[in-house]
């Protein structure tokens, strides 16, 4: 640890350049999983390490980027963690042997993953690869391309454990901040405060962007510095992505890297060992020093303006209150009296005559908004925004747009969702979405650069007046946000502590699948009540034996109980929804109590049902109230 830590205190040293676009040069396909090469391909990974090492590479990286549990777990190779990461060590070790190199264990973010972890999950996930990177013989740990600061920050507590040195490095967005809106300075200083030995930037635009970054860390931080930069943006060409940074570039860029701070330069995406080449024979004539660095303490005291603490860095203001009387009355009333929403399906076609009409219907009965979902089952409908808008513009009741991840990357989404605030679309339900596979338009894939958790943090960003690179957008969106919440599971406590995620990163009520179980409801209220949101139980009245038999067989996510489907077997017509309206009463009338209100979804389309049971609602709250 102290030859690390004195060598980068004393000159600058180089780092290797990218694995995943060398492996791939090399042959391997993309879609393979880079990591589990160690085990398989092991000479292939040897070779590219050597390659490095001879092209002047004094910190090698191991090629564990991804060889977490989350990752490795999706694609059945979780039980091999630690012997990914392990052979990972091994291999860059017997390329560094002989050489005055230093090995660099490499550990990235969890992924998609991450999302249905607990926190104690996240640190053991992030502390058996540390462990295992150690007991490989690494040298040091480098966490790189996080875009999270809380992330990086359980990371990097489970890689002090081991007693090696860490670097971390963050990805920054547009502006120097990640999403969220937190700066490279109170990044910088969260993560020397938190015990990292080095810190930096990786990844991202290109050089010039990143040098930009690496001069506002190095103006608010005393430590070492990494600078990791991609070479540029890629082009694709022929069936395959180019990078067109030529090294002599990326040496010019690495000295004023090392001139503006860093000690520890390498490459990332894009740049290969003739870019690592030309930066070593630009150094090593005339090795640079360092910048002067604050000679006592970990971080350079700055005005109280800069130097907030660390949960203050920078961090957006709280969510404006909600805009326009029609949004005002929609959770305003919670607790006085019931909220109804009600869903309603947009055409398949251009023709909103049924819709418009049914909101007509169901405001005049008393509903409080009316739901729109997003291409349900990943069949194409009109777009709910548009369709939104116009609804509350020509029958004046307000409007929850259901918005998935699937069918827009983050780029489009933020614009998707500035022109929905534009025209006066004030509530939103995230939800990750159907797969396109799903549905029945061949070709269509699925984007999900967002998940359900991610949107929600973007539209509570959205709502403080930066977009997710934390870049001021001139005002907040106002939106009303709302979550997702599936009660009909067998362990409900993870669905539980995916709502908690979801109400910490700014949903304010959500809504569930549809429920048929009294004693299943009562559980999922008692066990969300510390969240102190509205959660409305879906309520879907079933029209016939048949229906019942499918919702409960077919259609993810809904669990009828045996007595119920009992009491619709063999009904049909007018007789099937009669004694599904019943049903659907029966627990309202018993649910009321301790729901607030409602999330009615009227079968196939028919709001004429829906308005029968907003008005038991309203009269039954009327009776109460008298």
């Amino acid at each position: 640890m102290k030859k690390f830590l004195d060598r980068i205190a004393q000159g600058v040293l180089i780092g290797d350049g990218a694995i995943g676009t060398m492996l791939y040069a090399k042959g391997v396909a993309p879609e393979a999983n880079f990591e589990h090469l160690n085990l398989v391909r092991p000479e292939l990974v040897l070779e590219l390490h050597r390659e490095y090492v001879a092209a002047g590479a004094q910190v090698i990286e191991t090629n564990t980027f991804g060889a977490n549990c989350a990752k490795l777990s999706a694609i059945g190779l979780g039980g091999k963690v630690a012997e990914i990461n392990r052979k990972g060590a091994q291999l860059a070790r017997s390329a560094a042997d002989g050489h005055d190199v230093f090995v660099a264990g490499s550990i990235g973010p969890l992924g998609r993953g991450k999302s249905d972890l607990a926190p104690e999950q996240i640190a053991d996930c992030f502390r058996v690869q540390a462990a295992a990177l150690a007991e490989g013989g690494v040298d040091l740990l480098i966490l790189e391309t996080f875009s999270e600061l809380d992330e990086l920050l359980t990371a990097l507590a489970a890689a002090k454990e081991t007693g090696l040195p860490v670097v971390a490095n963050l990805a920054f967005g547009e502006g120097g901040r990640l999403p969220g809106g937190t700066s490279a300075e109170g990044a910088a200083r969260a993560l020397a405060a938190a015990g990292a030995d080095v810190v930096g930037a990786n990844c991202g635009a290109g050089p010039l962007e990143l040098l930009a970054t690496v001069k506002r860390i190095a103006a608010a931080c005393s430590l070492p510095l990494a600078a990791y930069p991609n070479s540029g943006f890629p082009e694709y060409i022929d069936g395959r992505y180019i990078y067109r940074t030529t090294p002599e570039y990326f040496a010019d860029r690495a000295e004023e890297l090392v001139a503006a701070g860093a000690s520890l330069v390498g490459g990332c995406c894009g740049t290969t060992p003739d870019h690592i080449r030309a930066m070593a024979a630009r150094m090593q004539p005339t090795p640079l020093s360092p910048r002067e660095r604050a000679p006592e303490g970990r971080v350079r005291a700055l005005p109280r303006s800069e130097s907030a603490a660390t949960s203050e860095a920078l961090t957006p203001s709280p969510s404006p209150e909600g805009r326009g009387e029609l949004q005002a009355g929609f959770l305003a009333r919670w607790g006085t009296e019931p909220v109804i929403t009600v869903e309603l399906d947009p055409p398949k076609g251009l023709d909103c005559e049924k819709v418009l009409a049914g909101s007509r219907a169901l405001k005049e009965a008393g509903a409080n908004a009316i739901n729109l979902a997003e291409n349900p089952l990943a069949r194409v409908r009109m777009g709910n925004l548009a369709l939104a808008s116009l609804i509350r513009r020509e029958v004046g009741i307000e409007v929850i747009a259901h918005v998935t991840c699937r069918d827009r990357n983050l780029i489009g989404m933020q614009s998707e969702l500035m022109g929905a605030s534009l025209l006066g679309v004030s509530s939103i339900l995230a939800v990750t979405g159907d797969p396109a596979s799903l549905g029945d338009e061949a070709g269509a894939s699925s984007v999900f650069d967002l998940n359900s958790f991610t949107l929600i943090k973007l539209l509570s960003d959205l709502n403080s007046g930066v977009n997710a690179l934390g870049n001021p957008l001139g005002s907040g969106t106002g939106f009303t946000i709302g979550a997702a919440f599936n009660p009909n599971t067998q362990n409900m406590e993870v669905q539980v502590r995916r709502l908690v995620k979801k109400v910490a990163n700014g949903a304010r009520f959500a809504q569930t699948q549809p429920i048929y179980d009294l004693a299943r409801f009562e559980d999922m209220m008692e066990r969300t009540a510390h969240l102190g949101i509205p959660v409305l139980p879906g309520v879907l009245p079933l029209v016939s034996g048949r229906n019942a038999e499918f919702l409960h067989n077919e259609v993810p996510g809904i669990v009828i109980p045996e007595e119920i489907r009992k009491r619709m077997a063999g009904k049909s017509g007018d007789e099937g929804v009669a004694e599904g309206l019943a049903i659907a009463k029966e627990f309202i009338d018993a649910a009321s109590a301790k729901a607030g209100g409602f999330y009615l979804i009227p079968p196939f389309g028919k709001y004429e049902i829906a308005v029968e049971l907003v008005r038991f609602i309203k009269n039954r709250a009327e009776h109460r109230g008298h």
